[in-house]
């Protein structure tokens, strides 16, 4: 049996109209993946990774009933869209440490049709990528299209990425590059560049380009203090994938060879440019708002 949510008086709108904010999903800026782009619901897998690994909450709902604002009392809403009041039953949490209520209320900016239409959304099954809001039973989408259709196929991608994200040694978020070092080997043709990034917690994770005569360059990753030669690439539309083709600039930045002789320097830029054509850019079809 499905718990009914109490009937709120009109203050309780307005409260919500207050409070109603989309902030940023903090990931980093750019855009392309080749093999992981069959995008799910128009959205890549860098788009899914954003959502996911910005929110604290994840389920899979059905939406009970809508209300739409009126556009005079409320802010921030783009031309073209219509801000909805939700409430929605919960099917399935993914993601939400302590629980969720059963039934969940919430503020979203439905884009219209051409016809100035809103799209079907009651009874509609969604996934919601949200944070608590400050009443029992609101939620706050973490950006204002962080609501997507739940078909399967997008269901069990949301799961295979959150999975990634909360496993040991999962791949720390990229902030920028460190120091990029590179040293020449004893025989003509033969080098190696190794270059630190930057982590949100601080973890190690270096970049190695090893060049050896009459072989083409291989790279890895190290995640920890080791580098392990015998490591491969991150495959197209993993979450290491993710974390360098979406966090790392796309040229080695001036300051991280500024120590290094213009020969090195420039062997260095050669090596990262390697790196970043071989990772494919981050393909994003939505925009971080």
């Amino acid at each position: 049996m499905k718990i009914k949510s109490p009937i709120r008086p009109a203050s309780f709108f307005l409260a919500c109209l207050i409070s109603a904010a989309y902030p940023s999903v903090s990931a980093a800026q750019t855009g392309a993946n080749s093999a992981g782009a069959a995008a799910m619901n128009g959205l890549s897998y860098a788009d899914m990774a954003d959502l996911a690994d910005a929110s604290a909450l994840v389920a899979v709902v059905r939406i009970r009933s809508i209300i739409k604002l009126d556009p005079k009392r409320v802010v921030d809403v783009p031309a073209g869209y219509q801000r909805l009041y939700i409430e929605a039953d919960v099917d399935t949490l993914i993601r939400g440490d302590g629980g969720i209520s059963p039934t969940v209320r919430y503020l979203y900016d439905a884009r219209l049709n051409p016809r100035g239409k809103l799209p079907k959304l009651k009874k509609a099954q969604m996934i919601l990528f949200a944070r608590r809001a400050e009443r029992p039973g609101e939620i706050q989408l973490v950006a204002r299209d962080a609501q997507i259709p739940a078909d399967p196929a997008a269901i069990q991608q949301v799961k295979a990425i959150l999975s990634e994200l909360v496993a040991n040694g999962a791949p720390p978020r990229i902030i920028g590059v460190g120091d990029a070092f590179h040293v020449k080997g004893t025989v003509a043709g033969e080098s190696e560049t190794q270059i630190f990034l930057r982590t949100q917690n601080g973890d190690p994770v270096s970049l190695s380009i090893l060049r050896r005569p009459g072989q083409q360059p291989r790279w890895a990753v190290a995640l920890g203090e080791i580098v392990d030669e015998a490591a491969q690439p991150p495959a197209p539309g993993s979450l290491l994938w993710y974390r360098l083709a979406c966090g790392l600039p796309q040229s080695l930045p001036v300051r991280s060879i500024r120590s290094l002789p213009v020969v090195d320097a420039d062997a260095a830029r050669s090596d990262y440019a390697l790196v970043m054509q071989a990772l494919g850019p981050c393909e994003r079809s939505r925009a971080l708002s």
